[in-house]
């Protein structure tokens, strides 16, 4: 099973300079990281966009953040989005910081920094200096690239390329319906206040779906929730009938573009406003409960 968050390309539209925008991203990619999703997916909203802090800018700032921070200055560089990166908090992600004291190792990412002959290149992966590792048969690897590479010692050097996706959390660009229509999309979720109310009833159902199917949950933007993105009426949404847990609470579903339930997973907010960030962590933490 698997977890996707989605934000919109607006994210940062009420920030007020660059550095606040970063520091909020950094704070979405640190809940996404702390709760263990495997994908963070930035869906458009370009009537929400502001000029300077655009899609294009919440996703370069995303991908940063959830590269380990040994990759960092190899794999990006200098560039103007990335002016306040100092702000971002550290991830600290497991995948990056695990234990290769046990058998099966810990996977990190790597980079590779030059191909060699005899199906040999030499990879950037945190360790002292870039190693020499043979490239698994039918996998094909260019300078730059990054790769999953398996550490069973540190002393002496124990390594192999793994031909398997990147450990960590992934970051891309994509649209609602198309994150919506994965095979392992899990529970789509909608989180909005405008949505049915999360009881401990509901979760009880809720729970044992997600441990077994994962979940897909998407997010609005500040001041601009998924209804407004989506412009649908708020008074129109609702949950459809669950029929895992033999509910029907008498509204129609909305037209959206395919969430299997909207959920409000902080019924009694006491601000008028929750921030993004906020309602990752405090809808992440109620989901992530097991039965």
């Amino acid at each position: 099973m698997t977890v996707s968050i989605l934000v919109p390309s607006s994210l940062s539209r009420e920030a007020e300079d660059k550095r606040e925008a970063t520091r909020k991203l950094g704070y979405v990619a640190r809940a996404a990281t702390v709760f263990r999703a495997d994908r963070l997916l930035v869906y458009p909203d370009r009537d929400g966009e502001t000029g300077r802090f655009d899609g294009g800018f919440v996703e370069t700032v995303l991908r940063y953040a959830a590269t380990p921070p040994y990759l960092r200055n190899e794999a990006w560089g200098m560039r103007d989005e990335l002016e306040y990166a100092g702000v971002l908090p550290p991830l600290r992600a497991v995948s990056q910081t695990g234990s290769e004291s046990n058998g099966s190792g810990s996977s990190r990412q790597g980079i590779v920094t030059e191909v060699g002959p005899e199906g040999r290149v030499r990879v950037n992966c945190g360790l002292q200096h870039p190693i020499s590792l043979n490239v698994p048969p039918k996998m094909a690897v260019e300078e730059g690239e990054r790769v999953t590479v398996r550490i069973s010692s540190r002393r002496p050097v124990r390594a192999k390329l793994e031909d398997v996706p990147l450990p960590g959390l992934a970051v891309e660009r994509t649209d609602l319906s198309t994150a919506l229509g994965r095979e392992d999309a899990g529970v789509r979720i909608a989180a909005s206040r405008f949505g049915e109310e999360l009881t401990v009833g509901r979760l009880e159902t809720l729970a044992g779906r997600i441990e077994g199917d994962g979940m897909t949950v998407a997010f609005g933007a500040p001041e601009r929730g998924l209804p407004d993105i989506l412009e649908i009426e708020a008074s129109a949404v609702g949950a459809p009938k669950d029929a895992a847990a033999g509910e029907d609470d008498g509204v129609e579903p909305t037209a959206d573009p395919g969430f299997d339930l909207w959920l409000n997973t902080v019924p009694d907010q006491g601000s008028e406003v929750v921030r993004t960030e906020e309602a990752l962590f405090a809808t992440l933490a109620s989901l992530s409960l097991r039965e």
